[in-house]
């Protein structure tokens, strides 16, 4: 994969996209999107506009809102086609997501037409046109036409988009010599790696985490320790792209994977195929394929983590040979005579060696939201939840390494079964 700093296409779009000076505001959410949508488009005030607001309850980080215009006359295609989505940042979620560089996500995104067309960003947030289709639930990631397509196009991401650095990643703090020193630190967490990358979103996360309290203080410092120990281990690993790292989604739950429509299409032999889109790319970075893969796989038990209904090492097998054999075809300088059982084999391990790190990473992030969050969701509970998968699978390793006998997590016992 090529590499792409923030001097490239994507960064030198940026400042071209428009920007609205208005916000949106969660105590008054349907006058306060109006004005948004009427901004953007002036035409929706006339007297035979109808516009209409639909919520997405399917993230747990933003508002999303589709809008709509029903006037009379039009089919429902014809609605569709000219709606639009406003998604509004969650409070103080700045401090999770660096929101400059999402937008540049999406306009590379754009640019392999991966991405709708963004439309506009506002004071919190940014609006761009509404990918028709059907959200997916977690229980529909689990059904193998669905798996697979999800297989195929992330398997297109990780092939074809770069990776996009920061071309002289930050020395300097803003607010004196103690900012200069965190950033400095952030920026090299994973020693050898060009920055960003998901290591270095977890230092960033890690510095975020709150120390109002010993019992806090504590828990940053030990969870900081865990971080260095997962640098240790498994930066440095072989993987697929450039430095090992791809342009990974790093959020792929149901809510953010939609089915297109009529896109189930015949291939030779009669076998039927469906076709997937992404949305909401604020957690995008350069990751290790194994990282975004094994989150994916975690999704399929939804925000209940249901771990009865994680894949099977044979679905597993499934999703990653549709993967390899999807990854190679698309790259842009394709290896010879590549061997893609090998290929397969070599990333389902990998995937098995990162199956932990996902619930470690959520977990921070949700401490994180616990404090800061206005959506009506217990994120105390599920850090705990999620940095359980994280200590059950420390606690797997450590029994493997013993030959110990000692009883599996149910997550773990779930991630072993076979079929």
């Amino acid at each position: 994969m090529h590499l792409q700093n923030t001097n490239g296409v994507a960064n030198g779009q940026l400042g071209q996209l428009r920007h609205i000076p208005l916000s949106y505001d969660s105590e008054n959410p349907d006058s306060s999107a109006r004005a948004l949508i009427l901004a953007l488009r002036p035409e929706w005030s006339s007297p035979d506009s109808k516009i209409e607001f639909i919520s997405f309850k399917d993230g747990i980080t933003n508002t999303l809102l589709k809008a709509i215009n029903k006037k009379e006359g039009l089919s429902k295609d014809e609605v569709d086609k000219e709606a639009v989505l406003l998604r509004a940042y969650g409070h103080g979620t700045d401090v999770l997501i660096d929101r400059h560089r999402e937008t540049q996500n999406h306009e590379l995104l754009m640019n392999h037409d991966l991405a709708p067309e963004l439309l506009a960003r506002f004071d919190n947030g940014m609006i761009y046109r509404y990918i028709r289709g059907t959200v997916t639930q977690p229980a529909d990631l689990r059904e193998s036409p669905i798996y697979l397509a999800v297989a195929r196009r992330l398997a297109q991401w990780h092939a074809i988009v770069p990776c996009i650095y920061e071309a002289h990643p930050l020395t300097n703090g803003v607010n004196g010599d103690a900012n200069a020193s965190r950033d400095k630190v952030i920026a090299h967490a994973a020693p050898g790696k060009p920055s960003p990358n998901v290591w270095t979103v977890m230092q960033k996360w890690i510095f975020a985490l709150p120390t109002d309290t010993e019992a806090q203080r504590t828990r940053q410092a030990d969870l900081q320790q865990e971080l260095t120990k997962l640098i240790e281990e498994l930066s440095e690993r072989p993987g697929l792209g450039d430095n090992g790292l791809v342009f990974a989604h790093c959020d792929l739950l149901s809510g953010n994977v939609i089915i297109e429509p009529q896109s189930t299409y015949t291939k030779e032999g009669g076998e039927q195929q469906k076709e997937v889109s992404f949305i909401d790319y604020e957690y995008a970075t350069p990751s290790p394929a194994a990282f975004d893969l094994a989150n994916h796989f975690a999704e399929w038990g939804g925000f209940d983590c249901d771990y009865n209904v994680l894949p099977t090492r044979a679905q597993r097998l499934e999703f990653i040979r549709e993967y390899i054999h999807t990854y190679f075809s698309l790259l842009p300088d394709k290896p010879i005579n590549i061997d893609e059982e090998a290929e397969t084999q070599k990333l389902l391990a990998e995937i098995d060696i990162f199956r932990g790190v996902p619930g470690f990473y959520w977990g921070i992030w949700a401490l994180i939201q616990a404090t800061i969050s206005h959506i009506d969701f217990d994120y105390a509970e599920y850090a705990e939840i999620r940095l359980g998968e994280y200590w059950g699978w420390r606690e797997a390793i450590k029994s493997a390494e013993n030959s110990s006998d000692k009883e599996l997590s149910p997550r773990e016992k779930r991630w072993m079964q076979l079929k």
